[in-house]
């Protein structure tokens, strides 16, 4: 495909604020062998080349992550509807709306999502080294 094909009807993703980069860096940097990447759009974190979660600005200005979550959690963030989302139909992925004026998001919440999707990722001699939250 030509670039110049490419560019028809292409429309301008939002950025990524950097004190949301800050935020979740704070979080997945931190963790065993977590790596941090350009993406597609956006910024993404692997471990192990494992996606561990991708945020990025969609095409209608609003900031979003989507990070994995065990199987048996993602029929229910479905079902808590905004600002959680699910990608796909068969997957693992959850996606979570970062946007204050639709909503405050609650950071620690968020950290526990991440430090989980990093843990559904990574292998277990990893994951054995990571502070996890209690039940």
């Amino acid at each position: 495909m030509s670039a110049a094909r490419a560019r028809v009807g292409h429309v301008a993703r939002a950025p990524v604020p950097d004190v949301w980069l800050e935020r979740v860096g704070r979080v997945l940097d931190p963790l065993p062998e977590a790596r941090r990447e350009r993406a597609w759009t956006g910024v993404r974190w692997v471990v192990r080349g494992a996606h561990v979660a991708h945020l990025f600005g969609g095409e209608d200005g609003l900031l979003r992550i989507t990070f994995r979550a065990p199987m048996d959690e993602v029929a229910a963030f479905e079902h808590l509807g905004p600002p959680y989302f699910r990608v796909g139909r068969s997957g693992d992925v959850v996606g979570l709306v970062l946007d204050d004026a639709l909503h405050e998001p609650d950071l620690d919440e968020l950290r526990e999502l991440l430090v989980e999707s990093y843990c559904v990722q990574a292998p277990h001699e990893l994951i054995e080294r990571v502070e996890r939250p209690a039940p």
